[in-house]
């Protein structure tokens, strides 16, 4: 009985034994790999945290308009069209393009057109556009003619009809053809056109200019009577409308529907009135 329990014993010391021994092989191997930690330099991560994507900064073009985006104006509402810039506590404005004046060269024009603006009341006022229609007669040595016909119409701004007619209608000049115009106008040349249509005439001798006008253009003024009796001095006719030059220019240059044109009430006295006028200033 003793022999077995010396064994019982002995046996239970090496369970003990061999669990303790693993312990320590447990606690060498943790040792062992706390130390090769330390040794081993940190690497990086297998798969690194991807980093955010920087944001692309706006060109100078694409940043321009946000940023005017973010001025308010002083009612809240962004600046549009031409702004006014602060500089140095002054405000500027910057300069707005306008569209260059042109001259509109047509057939025919509208009935409104010509009976507003051609009526030969005493005082246009309203009327500020003059309205040129012409007939031109082109006739060589062989006699053969070429016509032309059409209306051109400005806004006493810059470039006005008359001036226009030379330059877009007539710019050519052939001194061996002969050249035969006529004109109605809403209104009389001023003092600055009847000076460069004398001078136009003088130069190209072959030339002959009849004007017909439904009113004279502030012929009190004596810069306007001058140039009137240069215009007569330089071979041209100047002549006002009567009511039958009237009913022609209807039928001739206006889109009158085949409507019938009917002088107003006192066509016939204006005439004689404007009529009398001009005879004074060319006497």
């Amino acid at each position: 009985m003793a022999d077995k329990k010396g064994l019982n014993r002995l046996t239970v010391r090496r369970k003990e034994n061999s669990k303790a021994d693993k312990e320590k092989e447990k606690e060498k191997e943790k040792e062992k790999e706390k130390k090769e930690d330390k040794t081993k330099k940190p690497g990086k991560p297998e798969k690194p945290p991807e980093k955010p994507k920087k944001e692309e900064k706006p060109t100078k073009e694409e940043e321009k308009p946000a940023k005017e985006e973010e001025k308010p104006t002083e009612n809240g509402e962004s600046k549009e069209g031409a702004e006014a810039m602060e500089e140095d506590g002054e405000f500027k404005m910057e300069p707005i393009e306008l569209p260059p004046f042109e001259i509109i060269i047509g057939e025919r024009m509208s009935p409104f057109y010509y009976k507003f603006q051609f009526r030969n009341v005493e005082y246009s006022s309203g009327r500020n556009k003059t309205f040129l229609c012409y007939l031109v007669d082109i006739q060589d040595k062989s006699k053969s003619i070429d016509g032309m016909r059409g209306y051109l119409e400005d806004e006493h701004a810059g470039f006005h009809a008359e001036d226009a007619f030379f330059q877009k209608v007539l710019p050519q000049y052939d001194a061996t053809k002969g050249y035969v115009i006529t004109w109605y106008m809403s209104s009389s040349p001023c003092a600055a056109c009847s000076t460069k249509i004398a001078d136009v005439l003088r130069a190209r001798t072959s030339l002959r200019l009849t004007i017909f006008c439904s009113r004279i253009f502030l012929w009190e003024e004596p810069e306007v009577m001058e140039g009137l009796k240069a215009l007569a001095s330089a071979g041209c006719k100047l002549r006002m409308m009567r009511p039958l030059d009237f009913t022609y220019t209807w039928d001739t240059f206006v889109e009158n529907e085949d409507q019938t044109f009917t002088p107003w009430e006192d066509c016939q006295e204006n005439y004689d009135y404007y009529d009398e006028k001009l005879t004074n200033i060319l006497q």
